[in-house]
């Protein structure tokens, strides 16, 4: 029988991560039950609790000190208009699933947006006074000074996508990458060969990621890429209406477009009517994001699942192991935490 004398596999005092393995949990369930949470099932909460009096753990009490600090809110930041916001079902699904995890903590949720200067200034001092315990960042351009911020002043913070490759801060993204390609190769599969892509903006690295997927499927499949069936798009109706004619302009025989978001194939399906076009007769047309847009065009739109909601979900189940934690990512040696949801193309009669 395990008693207080216990010491962890490391050697020392049994850490956070030991009684997480002990009861068959995550860290952050580990940490809800120690701070008394109601998210937690009886069933894991006894496991938990089990393991703690197995190991002999002792919660570290600086880190309970600091939790009586908190401020029980965390905020919603997103870099963008406020008219943005409003018109693109991304961002509303993703307040819905962070809302609906939230539902089961006593935390209140700040919307905050910052899409002019004089607001991320306004942020800065506001975050800087550490009135929140933790920052979601949705909507990350690769140039945003606000992930750094955040990081300088050690604040738990999780963002909506990395913004590159090398992305030191934890995130939660969908596979924009296989999304891409599940775009074309389902395009290709119909019998496209000159197939257009309107990119979101590229200082996006989901965005990045579909366009490299979007290429590579064009590759493998023995097809040249030519760049002139790309055209630059910002997630706007708008810049896939513009988009949309730019490409017609450019190659009038392109037969498939793939949109990097439901609404801007919704401005290229405009703009394609306008043009004489009959989808999916002439042209066939795929989206991203599986939007109810998608569901209500005419006609349905093909479009790339990911999983929106539950990544808003996922995010805020991160960002509260985050504020358990309390330390600053640099000090515990900079544990990677990335998550990548899986994306799924749901087939309508648009191609």
């Amino acid at each position: 029988m395990a008693g207080h004398g216990v010491r962890g596999r490391s050697g020392g005092r049994p850490t956070l991560e030991e009684v997480a393995a002990r009861a068959g949990v995550g860290r952050g369930t580990v940490s809800r039950v120690i701070n008394g949470s109601p998210r937690v099932s009886d069933a894991t909460r006894a496991a938990v609790e089990a393991a703690v009096a197995e190991l002999g753990y002792v919660p570290n009490t600086a880190a309970r000190a600091l939790a009586a600090n908190r401020t029980d809110a965390i905020a919603l930041v997103v870099p963008e208009p406020e008219t943005r916001f409003f018109a693109e079902p991304y961002f509303s699904d993703m307040l819905r699933g962070v809302g609906a995890e939230l539902a089961e903590t006593e935390m209140q949720l700040l919307l905050i947006f910052a899409g002019s200067d004089r607001e991320r200034r306004r942020l800065a001092q506001y975050l800087a006074a550490h009135r929140v315990d933790g920052v979601l960042l949705v909507s990350v351009h690769a140039d945003d000074p606000l992930p750094d911020l955040l990081s300088q002043l050690e604040i738990p913070a999780v963002i909506s996508g990395p913004r590159s490759a090398a992305e030191t801060l934890p995130s939660v993204d969908s596979d924009n990458y296989g999304g891409g390609r599940s775009a074309v190769e389902h395009l290709l599969s119909r019998g496209r060969t000159r197939i257009a892509h309107i990119t979101g903006r590229l200082d996006v690295y989901g965005a990045q990621r579909r366009v490299d997927g979007y290429r590579d499927a064009l590759r493998d499949a023995g097809h040249p890429v030519d760049e002139g069936l790309i055209a630059l798009g910002d997630f706007t109706e708008e810049g896939g209406h513009r988009a949309m004619r730019e490409l017609l302009a450019r190659t009038p025989t392109l037969d498939a477009v793939f949109a990097g978001s439901d609404v801007m194939a919704a401005g290229a399906r405009q703009a394609l009517r306008e043009a004489g076009r009959r989808i999916p007769q002439d042209v066939a047309l795929v989206g991203y994001d599986d939007s109810a847009i998608a569901r209500h065009m005419d006609p349905p739109l093909t479009s790339v699942r990911q999983p929106i909601e539950e990544m808003g979900r996922r995010m805020l189940d991160l960002l509260l192991t985050e504020i358990a934690d309390r330390r600053p990512a640099v000090s515990r040696g900079l544990e990677r935490r990335q998550v990548v949801l899986a994306t799924e193309l749901v087939g309508r009669t648009s191609s």
